[in-house]
């Protein structure tokens, strides 16, 4: 029987579905609460961004009202 293996090169919890519809400063709270390794930042959606991968940074992306609309992922 074959075992799954992480392959993420990243530590720690890496995509939070959960905080899909809360407030963005409550999600950023929580990320960095579960995550010591990253830093999560707020965007607004639509929000230009480079297309580098780090494995210390989770966006977190809001819309006009600031609730999360995608899952926060490290990217």
């Amino acid at each position: 029987m074959e075992s799954i293996v992480d392959v993420s090169p990243c530590l720690g919890k890496d995509s939070w579905p959960e905080l899909v519809g809360k407030k963005g400063e409550e999600a950023v709270v929580v990320i960095e609460g579960e995550n010591p390794f990253v830093h999560a930042i707020i965007l607004l959606d639509g929000t230009p961004v480079t297309l580098d991968f780090r494995c210390d940074r989770v966006r977190v992306w809001v819309d006009e009202c600031g609730y999360v609309l995608r899952p926060p992922v490290i990217t």
